[in-house]
């Protein structure tokens, strides 16, 4: 099996599979592969966090034009996997020197299906592009083509909870990245003060429990399989036995008043209300009990404006500035991690950074740096050590 993710998580995503039980773990280009019976499948769709999908490769052969994946897939005996009834959808990723036109490629695969059922049963099944009952994947390296089946559907970063957006929301699944990347296990309290739709305090919250993200979803593409056993997709979803307590507290804020009850209502949808509190303040006038050590040992986390939507550069710079006065004089003791595309504001923060991480958000190259917050000079701090 293959599980998909984004550009710099796939060691967080092969540790997750490590973590469920998964064999044969071997990290590849934006993605992790294992081995497991059905029951991993069904887990792997369920639990993963920085997974996008889960495909079961059905057949892998090599081709230099579009007619050779033509006839490869002509080759399938797709009676194993769908009938006359069956409606289908294809998608394509291609990393191919060989096809530049991944639409293409999904076409002549189209094509082999349809041909092949008009050789077998005289009856060209549908294509549907919206909720068909299976969906086909077909990957291409170089002259390397896999076809799969992909077992969730809809991506699985599409957790379910979101009911509200904001502009350009973070994607669930790389929100839940960053915050394993960071170490985030539930041990500490959490501040997002930049929070927009809620996103990275929801999935710091089902981290912190241990909830399964796909608790929220409506299904999976493999609820619709011919070999689909319902039974054994109950005990995974029932299984709450990895769940645990959480006794700190997230907090969230933002400037805006639609982004903080925008927030609220994500929040309230994934019914976690008991552990996230969230405000309305703009991050210049943030006030925490920093005095009385309340974020000693804490997790900051932040996803601020990269500079696109604001008019000016100099605005970015500015709120790049007041990001980290705010940081140095409010979280002492903490640790800070912001993700930005802009990197000549992120120098702006003022601090410097403990470690540096690309990712990828959307199609933006983005910087994820780690800042300590320690009181005093940096010597001080080091001789602390």
């Amino acid at each position: 099996m293959l599980a998909k993710t984004f550009k710099g998580l796939e060691e967080v995503l092969a540790g997750e599979l490590i973590e469920l039980g998964a064999n044969n773990v071997q990290i590849e280009r934006r993605a992790v592969s294992f081995t497991g019976d059905l029951r991993m499948l069904y887990t792997a769709n369920f639990c993963l966090r920085t997974a996008s999908r889960i495909l079961v490769p059905i057949a892998t052969f090599k081709a230099k034009k579009t007619d050779d994946i033509y006839e490869q897939a002509k080759q399938i005996d797709w009676a194993q996997y769908m009938n006359t009834r069956t409606s289908f959808a294809i998608d394509a990723t291609v990393y191919s020197d060989l096809f530049r036109h991944s639409q293409f490629v999904t076409y002549r695969v189209k094509d082999a299906v349809a041909d092949w059922w008009m050789e077998h049963g005289g009856v060209r099944p549908n294509v549907q592009l919206t909720n068909p009952d299976i969906y086909l994947n077909v990957h291409i390296g170089g002259d390397t083509v896999t076809i799969s089946l992909d077992s969730s559907g809809e991506s699985l970063h599409k957790r379910g909870y979101r009911v509200a957006n904001t502009q350009a929301p973070i994607n669930e699944a790389l929100a839940a990245g960053m915050l394993l990347l960071a170490g985030w296990k539930g041990q500490s309290d959490f501040y997002d003060p930049m929070c927009g739709s809620g996103t990275l305090l929801i999935e710091a919250a089902l981290i912190a429990r241990n909830i399964a993200p796909g608790i929220y979803r409506k299904g999976f593409a493999f609820e619709k399989w011919a070999n689909f056993d319902a039974d054994l997709f109950e005990e995974v979803y029932s299984d709450d036995s990895r769940e645990r307590e959480f006794t700190h507290k997230i907090y969230g804020s933002d400037a805006g008043f639609y982004a903080v009850q925008t927030a609220i209502k994500n929040v309230q949808s994934a019914n976690l209300q008991r552990d996230i509190e969230v405000k309305q303040i703009r991050v210049q006038e943030l006030k925490t009990e920093n005095g009385k050590g309340k974020t000693e040992g804490a997790l900051v986390m932040m996803n601020p404006p990269y500079g696109e939507r604001l008019s000016q550069d100099k605005d970015v710079l500015r709120l790049y500035q007041d990001i980290g006065t705010t940081l140095k004089h409010q979280f002492c003791g903490a640790t800070a991690w912001i993700i930005s595309s802009n990197e000549e504001a992120l120098k702006c923060v003022g601090l410097r950074p403990a470690k540096r991480i690309r990712l990828i958000n959307g199609d933006l190259d983005c910087l994820f740096n780690q800042y300590v917050l320690f009181s005093g000079d940096r010597k001080s701090w080091k001789k602390s050590l």
